[in-house]
């Protein structure tokens, strides 16, 4: 009988507990929702642990010990369970803000996505770099990516689509303050140190690659595909890509190439390069300097590079070919390279050819003249003329298709309008150019 007793009282208090309402404090406010707010989630914490020392305690005095002790490990391996699930779901910050010591650290928080980055980051990131810029209490930036594969593979292209397509804003608030993030970054008076240890595609260059430091890692992939979806090299894309050496960004703009690893410094995407393992160590010595000059952290970086020998020894991916890269697209127009490629007889050439004619056309003519243009113009010029670029390309049907063929549908068989070089006049690339009157980007 006092078993049968002991089991149904346990049964009882089981399904009290099961059924009993949880509290859950919400941190309301950005700071508290950041990882610098550790005194909202232990106040959190301090607050859950007294509501469960009042549910048990009110129902400790009908318990035999055994029974309050089994009950009081299923309540806390609840609450764990529930704590962990909170701590992993959708809610979590997509950008972590942070103060360590006197640097500002952030971190990319989409894992799953490759940390795409959307209008919500664009919006926690630029008030923040503001207010850091002009704190006396921060002397460097540091911004890394989560997760271990990617620092940024890109933007959110799809839901800038589907933004598109219905007339909604974001089609044009997306780029718009993205634009002006990058030129905060290419303008910014501290020491701004971007650790690309992993995917950097798309927006996630123009989260580097205009900072005075960049450093690659072994798992670092760069490139900048958008002709294959029928956008353009944005992101600042006209100004860093023509000051590369020679043709080479040309090259890597019109064909998407991608660049890995060392390789991604030899090209001077990067400006360092660090062995993955060597990260967290060097980012511990950045937030340990103090005061530090853009040429102390130069001097750091430097040291951690020194130390890693890996690849070393093997030559850029892109050497033997840099003299054909000069040669073959050196043409005034995309379609004297085509000549130039198709009238080459080495295996490069040809296979570079074979990636053109997959590219949009009018997506190739547009990057043309971005990059020639680009190479006389100051960043804020260049962000201008590539906000008009970015509307052309909502208005047209390109970046639709080419979203569709290799992000939606997958089946990487675009149907570009017009369909080739020729079709693409003149006329209709300056349109792309013009002036927006007062839609035009301001910076």
């Amino acid at each position: 009988m006092a078993a049968l007793q002991a089991r149904f009282l346990f049964a009882r208090l089981f399904h009290t507990m099961v059924h009993t309402p949880l509290i859950v404090d919400v941190c309301n406010s950005q700071s508290e929702a950041s990882v610098s707010g550790s005194e909202c989630i232990c106040a959190r914490q301090q607050r859950q642990a007294t509501t469960r020392s009042q549910v048990i305690h009110s129902n400790a005095s009908m318990m035999p010990p055994i029974i309050y002790t089994a009950y009081r490990f299923r309540s806390i391996c609840r609450l764990q369970r529930l704590q962990a699930h909170m701590m992993s779901s959708a809610s979590a910050p997509e950008v972590l803000l942070e103060k360590v010591g006197r640097a500002g650290v952030i971190t990319l928080n989409r894992p799953k996505a490759l940390n795409a980055l959307n209008l919500t980051m664009t919006r926690l990131l630029y008030p923040q770099l503001k207010e850091w810029e002009t704190d006396e209490q921060t002397d460097i930036v540091i911004i890394k990516g989560a997760g271990g594969r990617a620092f940024c593979a890109g933007g959110d292209i799809i839901a800038v689509t589907e933004a598109g397509k219905s007339g909604d804003p974001l089609a044009q608030d997306f780029f718009r303050e993205e634009y002006v993030l990058n030129n905060t970054i290419g303008m910014y008076k501290k020491p701004y140190i971007a650790l690309i240890d992993g995917i950097t595609m798309g927006g996630g260059v123009g989260l580097s690659v205009h900072g005075r430091f960049r450093v690659a890692t072994e798992k670092t992939v760069f490139a900048m595909p958008e002709t294959a979806i029928g956008l353009f090299p944005d992101v600042g894309g006209g100004y860093f890509l023509p000051r590369l050496q020679g043709k080479l960004g040309m090259f890597l703009a019109l064909t998407g190439f991608r660049l890995k690893g060392r390789d991604v410094q030899r090209a001077g995407v990067a400006s360092h390069f660090v062995e993955s393992q060597k990260i967290s160590a060097l980012e511990l010595d950045l937030v340990g300097l103090r005061s530090p000059s853009n040429e102390d952290v130069s001097k750091l970086l430097e040291s951690y590079q020194t130390q890693s020998s890996l690849d070393a020894e093997k030559p850029f991916v892109l050497q033997p070919h840099l003299q054909d890269i000069n040669r073959l697209f050196s043409a005034g127009s995309v379609e004297g390279i085509l000549q130039n490629l198709n009238t080459d007889n080495s295996a490069f050439a040809k296979k570079q050819a074979e990636t053109l004619a997959r590219m949009s056309p009018t997506s190739l003519k547009i990057t043309f003249r971005q990059l020639e243009q680009g190479a006389a113009m100051s960043l804020q010029d260049v962000l201008v003329m590539e906000y008009r670029l970015c509307q052309a390309c909502m208005r047209g049907k390109d970046f639709y298709e080419g979203v569709r063929s290799v992000l939606i549908d997958k089946d990487h068989s675009p149907r570009w309008s017009p369909a080739t070089l020729a079709e693409v006049s003149d006329h209709s690339v300056d349109q792309c150019f013009s002036p927006l009157g007062e839609r035009d980007l301001r910076l």
